[in-house]
């Protein structure tokens, strides 16, 4: 079983374990509404083989990431992933970018609860004071997830995404710590409580 970091109610996130998660993830990239929704790079399933070699590139490479497998606190099932990536530690900024792999897991909070336990990382762990996220207008869910976390749209690229043969619009939204202390104090003063019980 892989060791929680941080934990909610419903989701915890732990250091990924490539031998045990590729398999799954796997099978994540062979559905297109999940490619779609992390990334506006052309749709390419990836084997097991192929996500072992990303995270041991990764591990090697990049240093100004840190990622998250996202799992269900009721059976521990590996359901997603959340990246803070591309860090910038002079200017103490940073990017998420999150996904959760099976239809079935989408939509029942546990991507709200991993955005939390990621923005407390950010913010109150490694001591960010600026998280943006991209994301593609026709992706209603990630977007909405982001708002109601207290990011604010401040780029619109119009038409910048083809997708499906349909133009969209690519959004960048930012979130700085003051506002997400201000929208979440209560989970703030929850997760320090937690940490001094």
């Amino acid at each position: 079983m892989d060791v929680p970091l941080f934990q909610g109610t419903r989701v915890y996130l732990a250091a990924h374990d490539p031998e045990s998660d590729a398999e799954i993830e796997s099978r994540w990239t062979h559905d297109l509404d999940f490619l779609h929704a992390i990334s506006s790079k052309p749709a390419l399933p990836l084997s097991a083989s192929q996500i072992k070699k990303i995270y041991k590139k990764a591990e090697k490479d990049d240093k100004d990431r840190f990622s998250f497998a996202i799992h269900t606190q009721a059976d521990q099932r590996l359901i997603g992933f959340v990246r803070l990536h591309h860090i910038e530690w002079p200017h103490q900024c940073g990017w998420i970018k999150m996904g959760i792999g099976e239809a079935a897991d989408r939509g029942r909070g546990y991507g709200a609860e991993a955005l939390n336990l990621a923005l407390y990382y950010a913010f109150c762990e490694i001591n960010l004071f600026r998280v943006s996220a991209t994301v593609g207008e026709y992706n209603l869910r990630w977007c909405d997830l982001l708002k109601k976390a207290g990011f604010v749209e401040e780029v619109r690229q119009r038409e910048a995404l083809l997708v499906n043969g349909q133009r969209f619009d690519a959004l960048i939204l930012g979130l700085l710590k003051e506002d997400w202390n201000r929208i979440r104090p209560d989970f703030v003063r929850e997760r320090e409580q937690s940490l001094h019980d």
